[in-house]
């Protein structure tokens, strides 16, 4: 009782350390007084303001990063300051930079409200950067549903298309669902981290601390296996994954662009976190910690196995661009399991912090491929997303050879091509497995990127080698998509050919970084 009181009097405020949520929940705020003030040259003004905002917000996680030497965790360790959380925080910001700027054209031909759109969106960023920061359960659900509620109004955005009502619809339902697991499974934890003379806690460092002392051992697996379920959703692993092509298919494309990146990113820093440092290895000598540490290891490493292998199989029977990469994204969410696996598999601070670097790093890889063959998709399905279908793509090769050769460079970075950012994700997230042990999964890894040559390399093949029946009239490219496209072009290249400047900034440990460069 008295360390409750002791909290509620001392409530460890610090705004620094939630510097880049405060500027980009207060640019939210102010777009949405322009939207209701200023019409004309809206969607320019919210739009740079928005950008602005996004961009101070990484300068301000840059700087607590690279300058901040007060505390590493604020509101009573709510609120925490690490690697993990700034390199999440920096993928965030390019994910919803890079939305704005492939949105642009598609806000313009659809006559949407601008600045409605990139409320939402700065809301969302916002969700997913407390999401990042969270070190306690309650963050982690406070953040995840500032996220999902925004995502489900972005999904159904353009409000008289049909599809995209169903898109958000399905999403809405079924991810309140799975926010009812996840819900439900930290009321489990907080009953099952109560001990002889404290009561249950959410902050995830002191659940660590009481796994070997809980008063109800089957109460906290239970909770455990209910946030396994919720992540799941979140981030889209099989058997969790079945909502994905639906919503995506139905959603707006750059929408479509920004869920596959910037949300599973997000879920991914929150179930890391949980599951790494609140259920770790460390404490599993213990009868309750081990018992729980390894049921969710083993379940993890046989959801990436599922995961990807579903991804890949049935993405090749799809005959729509945006439903095959619904799939190739749950196929990509399979790789960056094998790395969580392997993090929570290391038994010391250097192999977590370098297994977690891989998966912060393929997640960067992945969001920049993503939005990038994103772009393309939404300049040539026009408007209400007429042209999704794969023949849509039949010779345009040499008819749109910008756009033909871009996507190609976008798919052959997704499928692992050596000396682009996709190649060097993977290579990352498998020699963490294999260090740690799950030479199989690897294995499974390396034959689901076989199998993802074919739907891969399909589209190219469609692109330069098929011939086209009808007219083809070639979309406008837009300034501010060729810049998303130059911005994304180039990160596949540079994070291909020089990711050890990335990796330290993320916190690899040098050795591992510098000798990858």
């Amino acid at each position: 009782m008295s360390l409750i009181a002791l909290q509620a009097t001392n409530p460890d405020i610090n705004l620094t350390l939630i510097a880049p949520e405060l500027i980009i929940g207060i640019a939210g705020v102010l777009v949405m007084m322009i939207d209701a003030f200023a019409r004309r040259g809206q969607r320019w003004l919210t739009g740079g303001l928005s950008i602005v905002a996004l961009i101070a917000a990484g300068g301000a996680s840059i700087w607590l990063g690279a300058g901040w030497r007060g505390a590493r965790s604020a509101f009573n360790g709510m609120i925490v300051l690490d690697d993990l959380r700034l390199s999440f925080t920096l993928i965030f910001v390019v994910v919803s930079i890079l939305t704005i700027l492939i949105a642009a054209a598609w806000i313009d031909i659809e006559k949407l409200p601008a600045g409605e759109f990139h409320a939402l969106l700065l809301f969302a960023t916002c969700g997913m950067m407390l999401m990042a920061s969270a070190g306690d359960l309650v963050i982690v659900f406070l953040g995840l549903e500032i996220l999902s509620i925004a995502t489900y109004v972005m999904a159904g955005f353009r409000r008289t298309d049909v599809r995209s009502n169903e898109s958000s619809l399905k999403y809405f339902i079924l991810g309140s669902f799975a926010s009812a697991f996840l819900l439900y499974g930290i009321a489990l934890i907080y009953g099952a981290t109560a001990t002889a003379t404290l009561p249950g806690t959410t902050n995830i460092a002191t659940i660590a601390g009481r796994l070997n002392h809980s008063l109800y051992p089957p109460l906290l697996l239970a909770g455990a296996a209910m946030l396994l379920v919720g992540f799941g959703f979140k981030i889209a692993t099989a058997p969790f994954h079945v909502w994905t092509p639906d919503v995506y298919e139905g959603a707006p494309t750059p929408v479509t662009a920004f869920m596959a990146a910037g949300p599973k990113a997000a879920g991914f820093a929150s179930f890391m976190r949980v599951f790494v440092f609140g259920f770790p290895i460390a404490t599993a000598a213990a009868s309750t910690a081990g018992y729980t540490h390894k049921s969710w290891l083993g379940t993890l490493a046989i959801m990436a196995a599922l995961t990807m292998s579903v991804g890949n199989i049935v993405a090749i029977v799809q005959n729509n661009v945006k439903r095959m990469l619904a799939y190739s994204s749950i196929a990509h969410a399979g790789y960056a399991l094998v790395g969580f696996v392997a993090a929570g598999a290391a038994t010391d601070a250097e192999q977590r912090s370098a297994a977690l670097t891989s998966v912060a790093f393929y997640l960067l890889t992945y969001a920049v491929m993503n939005m990038g063959a994103f772009a393309i998709v939404t300049l040539i399905a026009r408007g209400n997303d007429r042209r999704t279908a794969v023949e849509d793509y039949n010779g345009i090769g040499f008819l749109s050879p910008v756009l033909a050769f871009s996507l190609s460079l976008f798919l052959l970075s997704l499928l692992g091509m050596p000396l682009t950012a996709g190649f060097m994700g993977k290579v990352m997230v498998f020699t963490t497995a294999v260090r740690q042990g799950y030479l199989w999964l690897v294995v499974i890894g390396v034959l689901n990127t076989a199998v993802s040559a074919y739907y891969y390399l399909r589209l190219i093949i469609v692109m330069f080698f098929r011939e086209r029946n009808t007219p083809w009239d070639a979309p406008r490219l837009p300034v501010s998509v060729a810049l998303a496209l130059v911005i994304t072009i180039a990160g596949v290249f540079y994070l291909g050919l020089f990711p050890g400047r990335v990796l330290n900034a993320f916190g690899a440990h040098p050795s591992i970084s510098l000798s990858i460069r």
